[in-house]
This record gives structure tokens, sequence and C-alpha cells, in this order.
């Protein structure tokens, strides 16, 4: 069938033709904003999941959810080794740029854009003996207004926060809406950074303020937030985003199709489903190779088989192997580990099930490695901090990215 034609879109964070399977969390949302709107408290949302389970997606219509109510917004996407005070800062200057045009006190926005300032150079490191940084190291957020004194400038970002917050909702309640800062990866922010965003909410919700943090991130992002404040269990309201059920899954591939006059027969959507595992990007990823290489419509299992290896090729470079080429030999031996323990033989020593997306006891893979727990810390620590596994529970580790035990046991030791 023509290429040009093709409806699918696998890709990072790119946006599906048809997000099938997120009308909950889509309607969970606009609730949200009506509720802050009509001044009611609410939580501001935590939307957890694996890795190619489509939450950059979501965190994206989410946000334009916000705009379509007029809502000003920003978007970061945090980075272990960047204070979250510079993208912080950009992301509310965009958002009350949105609402700047609505505002009819212009001394009130300049005002903040002040404040806003304030914070933002604070950030600017000193240089040996307290010298002024240096040319590259001085930052300015593109605000034409003097930095305000006194205001979210102490240096301490809990403090800071708190009172850039309180005032970007102040602008926002002034024009009858209200502020959505959304923040992708937010479980590669630093512990200091995740407790004062803590605090800012906490302080946020008890003054009814119209201002939300919606974050997103891998499964262990509630405890990383517990870890900072005992109290964000009740803080935040969290939504784990995963695979797509089969009804989601056939609509995800049938319905783009369908506008292109295209049908599946049900073998090649049975086939589609056991191959993708209802993993959003898997389903565009085979969904993309199988209409490359379908002569005609309607689309066949034996097309699906035809195109399968191709779809996994892509897979294996893009998704899987530059997370894999990531790892150092100590790492890799600690989730080949991992892989084996994941899959369930049958009596010929065949895979008969894969776990692959199941925890697996850290003190399991000492013993299958021969070697004592302590020693293998180092590579578990590591692997967690490049986000290729995760302790959800305490004594275990799982993969973030899904089907990668498959991957694993496919690869060469």
């Amino acid at each position: 069938m023509d290429p040009v034609r093709n409806p699918y879109a696998p890709g990072a964070g790119q946006r599906p033709p048809e997000l099938a399977g997120r009308g909950r969390e889509l309607d969970v949302f606009d609730i949200v904003l009506e509720r802050i709107a009509r001044g009611r408290p609410e939580r501001s949302l935590m939307l957890t999941g694996l890795r190619g389970v489509g939450k950059t997606v979501l965190l994206n219509t989410l946000r334009s959810q916000a705009i379509n109510r007029l809502w000003g917004s920003g978007k970061i996407e945090a980075r272990p080794d960047q204070s979250l005070r510079r993208p912080v800062a950009a992301a509310l200057h965009m958002a009350v740029r949105e609402l700047a045009p609505r505002h009819r006190a212009p001394d009130r926005i300049d005002a903040f854009l002040g404040v806003l300032k304030a914070f933002a150079q604070r950030s600017a490191p000193a240089g040996r003996g307290g010298a002024a940084p240096k040319l590259r190291d001085r930052w300015q957020p593109g605000i034409d207004v003097p930095a305000a004194s006194g205001r979210a400038d102490s240096g301490d970002i809990e403090i800071d926060l708190v009172e850039l917050f309180s005032d970007a909702a102040a602008v926002a309640s002034d024009v009858g809406t209200g502020i959505a800062i959304f923040i992708d990866e937010m479980q590669d922010l630093g512990p200091e950074d995740v407790s004062a965003l803590c605090a800012a909410c906490h302080e946020l919700s008890q003054l009814g303020a119209p201002l939300i943090v919606v974050g997103a991130g891998l499964p262990h992002l509630p405890a990383v937030l517990s870890a900072a404040k005992s109290y964000s269990e009740r803080l935040f309201r969290y939504q784990r985003i995963d695979r797509l059920d089969r009804i989601a899954a056939d609509q995800a591939l049938c319905a783009p199709a369908e506008r292109e006059e295209v049908e599946y027969e049900q073998k090649a959507l049975d086939l589609l489903y056991e191959k993708s595992g209802g993993y959003p990007y898997f389903v565009q990823a085979y969904g993309k190779a199988t209409w490359d290489h379908a002569p005609r419509s309607p689309i066949t299992a034996a097309d699906v088989r035809v195109a399968a290896p191709e779809a996994e090729a892509e897979l294996a470079v893009g998704f899987f192997g530059s997370r894999f080429e990531r790892a150092t030999p100590a790492e890799r031996e600690y989730m080949r580990a991992m892989a084996t323990m994941s899959a369930v033989e049958d009596e010929s020593g065949a895979v008969a099930r894969d776990d692959m997306d199941a925890a697996v006891p850290t003190a399991e893979i000492a013993r299958a490695l021969g070697r004592k727990p302590a020693s293998l810390s180092p590579a578990r620590d590591a692997l967690i901090k490049k986000g290729l596994i995760y302790s959800g529970e305490r004594g275990t580790v799982a993969f973030t990215v899904p089907h990668f035990g498959r991957y694993l046991r496919t690869q060469p030791a």
C-alpha cells in the first residue's frame, strides 16, 4: 500500500493518529480544570508508567486541554544534571505571557516578571573565591524588567519556589483562570528540587490557588516524591498509565486505517496485539511496518508476519539498542540476569511464558550471578540512575522499558 498514506507514527512523544484508551485520564483532567476554575480545591497530577506507554503524548494532550480553557501553561523536561530553577522560570515566563494580554493591570505583570527574573538569576553560579560568574555561565531569562529584590531570591529553592508559585497563581486569579506547569521525566529531578516542588504544591493546595503541576515519570516516581516529603502520598493524584487493552489497541490501529479506507482481518489484529503487547509505541511501530509491507486491503496475518522482523529490527536499534549501549559490561551482566529470571521455561527448555515486565528480587539476581548483594549495588544504582531499571518495592527491580528482557535474551553475551 502507499507508504505516503501510512497513518502510523512511532516516535518519542509524537502523538499517534488515534489517541486510544486514554479517555479516562482526559476526563479526569477536565474535571480538575473545571473544579479549579470554580474555586474548588484540587490536587496536582502525577502520571507514572513504563517507557513507551505514551506518558509524554498524554502530557502534551493535557496541556492542550489547559490551553483550550485559556490557562497559562509551560512545559519542561527534567534532567538529572540540571537544577529546576532555570527551566521552571522559563515555563512560568511562557505561562504568564499567555495571560498578560487579558490582564487589566500591566504593572502587576511587570511586578511578577521582576520576581521571576530574580528567581531565575539567583541560580547563576559564583566563580572561585566568590568572584562573578564567567560570561558563559551568565544566563538571562529574556525578561525586560528589572529584577525585584526580597521575593523568591533567597537562594533556598524551597522558599523561593513557594513564593514564586504563589505570586504566579495570584496573577492567574486576577484574570479568572489558572496556570499549569507540565514536567516530563520528573523522576530525574534532584532531591532538593523534588522537596521544593512538593512544598510549593502543598502551599498552593492549602491556599486553593489556581496553579497546578502535572508531572510524568517512571513507575518509581511516587517513591521519589515520598522520600522528599512524607505527605506527598496525599498531596498528588496519581494515575498509572499502562499498556492498552485489546479494544483500545485495535482502535489505535483500525481507526486511522479506516480513514484511509483500509481494513484489517481479525487474525491480523490478533497477531499485532500479541507482537506489541498493547504498548502504544509498539502498536505504532508494528502498524507502520505492516502497512508498508501489505500489498492491499484487507491487511492479513501473513502481512503482519512478513513485516514483524522489520519492526523488531527498528525497535532493536532505536528503542532497545540505544539504551543497551549506555550500560557498562557489569551493568549488562546484571540486566541479563534479570532477563533470564523473567522467562518461565516449559519442560523442553523453551520460553513458555515471559514475565518480562515483572519485578525481580535483587537477592535472586545476586544468587544467580554467584555474588554478594552488596557487591552488585554499584551496578544496580547506576542502572537506576540511567533510567534502565527501577525499584518499585524494596528489594526488587524491574526494567523501565517494556520487552527489554526479551531483547536482552537475543543479544550475545
